[in-house]
């Protein structure tokens, strides 16, 4: 029989603990990790999943537990695990596999744990949510190195008779990853040359380039560094007049700020 202190009866589980299988550098400054669980964790791990991101050297993390009701239940006093917030760039629940991209940028726990990764190394999972999409014959997406594995995804399940334009700004031609994209949909990459991430206007001075669609079937994407989403939020509100329907925007990082994309 249980005591009334019983850990089993507190209404906690324990969260989903998934093991590296493989480290990739896809490029110089984006590292893809494999990572191998359960059919279930992985199946409930997307497309944007919570990550709990244990400290670099610690072999046993203290990690927290989940109630019935999906709240994080973090034990009491230093843990060394940070919740960050990233869209899976593949997830395969037969395989238990799932894909997280990180850019190694930055001095973020989530870059930290990335660059230190070694088959063996331990990564858990809280929880996920969707990418705020929604089918339209018209796209727009726009996002910097951080968003391209949403971006990736979004046009992947795009419609093949989808028509838009993707902007994918990246420090130069060796940031480029390959994507699958309908046929109707420019996929335009923007280079830096050199500007340091969240310095450049590129993505915003490209929307601001752009001529409103001529249908109201539109729906934008975008994610990027703070400051120029908002910039290209109040130009697709204003100049567009997209609704809160046709647009989704958020901040996936805040130059001098470590912060991970949610989504």
């Amino acid at each position: 029989m249980s005591s009334p202190l019983d850990p089993a009866d507190d209404g906690l589980r324990p969260v989903d603990v998934l093991t590296v299988v493989a480290v990739t550098d896809v490029t110089p400054s984006v590292r893809r990790v494999l990572l191998s669980g359960s059919p279930e964790a992985v199946a409930a791990a997307g497309p944007t999943v919570n990550l709990l991101v244990p400290r670099v050297g610690d072999a046993e993390p203290r990690w927290p537990r989940i109630q019935r009701d999906g709240r994080i239940v973090w034990p009491q006093g230093s843990h060394g695990v940070a919740l960050r917030s990233y869209t899976a760039r593949r997830q395969d629940s037969a395989a238990g596999e799932l894909e997280i991209d990180f850019v190694l940028h930055g001095d973020g726990p989530a870059a930290a744990w990335a660059g230190a990764a070694r088959p063996g190394s331990l990564l858990a999972v809280a929880g996920a949510a969707s990418l705020a999409e929604r089918p339209a014959s018209w796209v727009l997406l726009a996002g910097d190195e951080t968003a391209l594995p949403a971006i990736s995804r979004l046009l992947a399940a795009a419609d093949p008779g989808t028509t838009g334009v993707a902007l994918l700004e990246v420090a130069g031609p060796e940031e480029e990853q390959p994507l699958a994209a309908p046929p109707g949909v420019e996929v335009r990459w923007l280079h830096r040359k050199g500007t340091p991430p969240g310095e450049s206007t590129l993505l915003v001075d490209a929307v601001a380039a752009l001529d409103r669609p001529g249908t109201d079937d539109v729906f934008a994407w975008v994610g990027a560094e703070s400051a120029a989403v908002r910039a290209i939020r109040a130009d697709l509100r204003g100049r567009w007049g997209l609704g809160r329907a046709q647009h989704h925007a958020i901040g996936y990082w805040r130059r001098g700020r470590a912060m991970a994309p949610p989504g």
